[in-house]
Order: C-alpha cells, then structure tokens, then sequence
C-alpha cells in the first residue's frame, strides 16, 4: 500500500488539499495528487526536482 501524506498547508475544511507520496528507493520518484479526487490520479515527478521545487517555494519564487 502507498503511503500518501497530506500537507500541511491545507485547511481543515477539506479545500485546497494536496498530498505527496514520497520516494522510493527504486524509482526516486515523488507523487502529487489532489486529495479532493484521488481517483483522477496523480503527478510523478524526480525527487530532485521536487526538492528543487519546494527550495524554490520557500524562497517564495514560485
């Protein structure tokens, strides 16, 4: 079973939810998916460029 973790950032009312499956050791890769519709699937993307992503985010860039 995938473990999915919710962000942090989204707010109790269930709005505005996004979750992330982070890496595995044999794929390096990270999934995104919106968690209001899991079924629609998700987003793969490197984890290197995950990390640049979310370097960037904090660095209020993106």
């Amino acid at each position: 079973m995938e473990r999915w973790t919710k962000s942090s950032y989204s707010n109790g009312t269930g709005a505005n939810c996004v979750e992330v499956r982070n890496a595995r050791a044999e794929s390096d890769v990270v999934g995104v998916r919106d968690t209001q519709h899991r079924p629609l699937g998700h987003l793969d993307f490197p984890s290197g460029e995950w990390a640049a992503f979310l370097t960037a985010a904090k660095a209020a860039e993106v």
